[in-house]
């Protein structure tokens, strides 16, 4: 992929429960910007929000993560509805001309799925999710000390 062409990753998965609207979210652009936000009300938590600039290589290797994952050919149409109960997950991604928008049910573990209509299609999100949410909580952490050890 050229590194001239469009791109741009919208994840977000969350609920509202007894806690209140709790959420896990962050946006990649083109140009490197990633921003992350994480909403928890557990024990009081608060809104956590940050920013930063990727490198041209960690873009790459993100572009190379979404394209090695075949998410793009991937469709939503026999994934299960957005629940307001257990939550939902949205992601959105453009790479040059391609762009794909799903919504579906949170997915807890591999075993939510396995009874689905489409569990080969979830397990491909699922996997890309995991990889997403390691790398992005990996960056933050390196970049902003969240949680220095002591």
């Amino acid at each position: 992929m050229a590194d001239t062409e469009s791109f741009y990753i919208y994840f977000y998965s969350g609920h509202k429960g007894q806690f209140g609207h709790e959420f896990f979210r962050f946006e990649i652009d083109e140009k490197g910007r990633l921003s992350y936000a994480n909403d928890s009300k557990y024990r009081r938590d608060s809104l956590i929000e940050k920013s930063l600039k990727l490198s041209p290589t960690m873009l790459n290797e993100i572009k190379r993560i979404v394209e090695d994952s075949e998410i793009m050919s991937e469709s939503d149409d026999k994934w299960p509805p957005r629940g307001d109960v257990n939550g939902r997950i949205n992601l959105e991604i453009t790479m040059g001309k391609r762009k794909i928008s799903f919504e579906t049910a949170k997915i807890g573990s591999l075993s939510d799925i396995v009874d689905t209509r489409d569990p080969e299609g979830l397990r491909v999100l699922y996997y890309l999710i995991q990889d997403f949410k390691c790398l992005i909580m990996s960056l933050i952490s390196l970049h902003f000390k969240i949680k220095p050890i002591a």
